[in-house]
């Protein structure tokens, strides 16, 4: 299976078209306000909508009610959800009856983890897997690839956390048949929220023509 592209934490509208252009089959804009990349007071709510359609707009959110949520993807045309945070099932459940598709994340640092994902695997649709540190969001660091090989859950996942320009063979390496996409950020940024298009087009390049 080819595997999905996620480019993550994407605010400023130049790169947003520049992103577009490489065709990465989904862009995350963060909304969670204590991100270096929260997108709230950046983005434009007609810039998503310039996105191709084939490009699934994903809202990365923390902690927050559904209320605003869906306030949220109303505002920004977003196409699907990613909850990053401690959401309960219930909630993830509440957002699909309202059909959105739901990626719901994960803090990884041993097999043990994989544990959590099991009351969520009738409300979500994706699973996400980060690295494990202090707080909420993305760290930038890797957790051990290994474990993934001994994922035993019936549900495709994304994988998070410190992929880099150098990980193609390494995620190639990676057996399981439920990875189902990966997840780019930090790795191929000049800053915070601005990602290097050159960086991003030679991995893109180099992942799709050996998958």
């Amino acid at each position: 299976m080819k595997l999905k592209i996620k480019i993550c934490g994407i605010r400023e509208p130049e790169n947003i078209t520049h992103i577009s252009e490489l065709n990465p089959d989904l862009m995350g804009f963060i909304f969670y306000r204590l991100s270096p990349r929260y997108a709230g007071d950046f983005l434009d709510k007609k810039i998503p909508g310039e996105v191709p359609s084939s490009v699934l707009k994903t809202g990365v959110f923390v902690n927050e009610d559904e209320i605003e949520i869906i306030r949220t993807v109303e505002m920004y045309s977003l196409d699907i959800v990613q909850l990053h945070g401690n959401e309960t099932p219930d909630l993830c459940y509440r957002l699909k009856e309202k059909g959105l598709p739901v990626i719901k994340a994960f803090r990884i640092d041993n097999y043990q983890s994989f544990r959590h994902c099991s009351a969520y695997s009738k409300c979500a649709d994706y699973f996400l897997f980060d690295t494990t540190g202090s707080g909420f969001g993305g760290t930038g660091k890797k957790f051990d690839w290994k474990i993934l090989n001994d994922y035993d859950h019936q549900k495709p996942f994304f994988l998070s956390g410190g992929i880099s320009p150098d990980d193609p063979d390494r995620i190639r390496a990676i057996t399981t048949p439920f990875l189902y996409g990966i997840d780019l950020n930090s790795r191929f940024e000049t800053v915070p929220g601005r990602k290097d298009i050159e960086k991003l087009r030679q991995f893109i390049s180099e992942i799709r023509v050996k998958d």
